[in-house]
């Protein structure tokens, strides 16, 4: 099973990322093949909105998010990672998942939806600072609406809330067990 996980955070050594540390090691322990994208490392422009993609499925905008295309492609299973930022995820994330219009417009416009393969499924990793009841609702949307147009099914998520200092999460011992489950899971799934 091909794993792809996209990290949209931009703090190096952060919640998330030790979330999805902990995830991957508990993919690997059920044999995936996993390859961490790190989203700050890639030049993304936001989507222009210009309709480019609904003629031909493909993006116009020559950049990195061209070398990602074929990944997303490939994958059996897509995992968005992101901290919370104002109750959604970070610019980094939201401009791929925008940039995913053209997986959009493939699928549902042009009716070309990829073909073959295992069932492909799509989770979201968090963390947030606060304990809002409603504090991953709007993340959870974005990801859900992101990962059909990229034509995964939402599988579930793994939340954490609390976690404001960088590295809070290794404190919290149950949490990066519950992660590495959750990693576990996934390959098994």
């Amino acid at each position: 099973m091909k794993v792809l996980v996209i990290l949209g955070s931009p703090r190096k050594g952060g919640n998330t990322e030790i979330l999805a540390d902990r995830v991957v090691e508990g993919m690997k322990d059920g044999s995936a093949d996993v390859e961490l994208i790190r989203l700050a490392d890639y030049r993304i422009s936001p989507c222009l909105a210009c309709g480019g993609c609904e003629k031909t499925g493909c993006c116009v905008i020559q950049d990195d998010m061209q070398k990602l295309y074929p990944r997303i492609d490939s994958a059996d299973r897509l995992i968005l990672v992101s901290p919370i930022y104002f109750y959604g995820v970070t610019a980094f994330l939201k401009a791929f998942i925008d940039r995913c219009q053209a997986l959009w417009s493939r699928k549902y416009l042009l009716r070309q939806p990829r073909q073959g393969g295992v069932p492909r499924i799509g989770y979201l990793v968090s963390a947030a600072a606060t304990k809002g009841e409603k504090i991953f609702d709007g993340a959870i949307l974005t990801a859900k609406y992101g990962l059909d147009a990229m034509d995964f099914k939402y599988g579930g998520a793994l939340l954490v809330k609390g976690v404001d200092r960088k590295g809070a999460v290794n404190d919290m011992a149950d949490e990066l067990e519950r992660a590495r489950q959750f990693g576990r899971n996934i390959a098994e799934g």
